[in-house]
């Protein structure tokens, strides 16, 4: 079977689709109307497979992560507080149309996920689907040295504006080194009343069938992995982050009672990921 390049994009970059799509998946939950415009049959069936192999319950976590921040990130721009967000790890996600227009965004990621992610963007921006929006895309190996490079990018577009760091879906395939190299660099780049919204999943995570599954889905779908390969934070560690104080912290059952999502699952189905607000002091 010969792929369309469509296709064969789909293929790198399976699982920033699959976020989208879930995102998709209960729009009044997740507030993001935008997301739908990633849907494709072959993510579909892979999303089909996981929901049922892995936690029924996976669209409703991502609608509130994204919910979670959005709402976040639109109170601190109502006030005032901020005019840049950085989107570590951007993937597909939507966030620069759902904000206000007046904000400006950077989005970091892999290049060829930045380059088809822009393609894509200017495409339903000029068919109308999408309004404009000022947007800077910067691909980033983070397997190389990327410090010092990044960091002469991303300042020189900042400036001293004030600035929301946003890293989601990114922490869990990372090791300690590496997250506490980002967190470092966090610092370098941001001021005094900065923010930090974070990811990731607890400990007690690798205890739950729900991430059973999840390895073994990964073994099948994506690669052999164990789980080891995959990193989980404890609230201590965003307690303890130099330069930056924790001020909200909430996790899927926090966010559906204040949202009136049902949990249909109990908890060991479920993969219950956290979320972190930190500023800088």
């Amino acid at each position: 079977m010969v792929l369309t390049m469509e296709e064969k994009n789909i293929e790198i970059h399976e699982t920033a689709f699959v976020t989208s799509s879930f995102r998709a998946f209960d729009e009044k939950l997740s507030q993001d109307t935008f997301s739908k415009l990633w849907h494709n049959s072959k993510t579909e069936k892979w999303i089909e497979e996981y929901l049922s192999q892995v936690s029924s319950e996976e669209t409703y976590t991502h609608c509130l992560r994204n919910r979670y921040f959005l709402e976040a990130i639109k109170e601190l721009v109502a006030q005032e507080k901020i005019e840049v967000l950085i989107n570590f790890g951007s993937g597909f996600s939507m966030y620069p149309f759902l904000l206000n227009e007046n904000l400006l965004h950077i989005e970091i990621d892999k290049p060829e996920i930045v380059e088809y992610k822009k393609k894509k963007l200017e495409q339903w921006q000029k068919n109308k689907e999408l309004p404009k929006r000022d947007i800077r895309f910067i691909g980033v190996d983070f397997s190389t040295n990327y410090k010092d490079t990044l960091l002469q990018e991303i300042t020189s577009i900042v400036t001293s504006k004030p600035s929301f760091i946003l890293i989601e879906g990114v922490l869990f395939f990372l090791d300690k080194e590496e997250t506490d190299r980002l967190f470092n660099f966090f610092d370098l780049i941001q001021h005094k009343g900065d923010y930090v919204g974070s990811a990731s999943f607890p400990d007690t995570l690798k205890e739950t069938v729900a991430f059973k599954n999840l390895i073994s889905f990964f073994n099948k779908k994506v690669a052999k992995t164990n789980e080891n390969d995959f990193q989980t934070i404890e609230d201590e560690y965003y307690q303890t982050i130099k330069n930056y104080k924790l001020i909200d912290h909430q996790d899927y059952f926090s966010l559906s009672a204040k949202y009136n999502n049902a949990v249909k699952q109990g908890k060991e189905l479920i993969l219950n990921e956290n979320f972190y607000i930190l500023k800088k002091q």
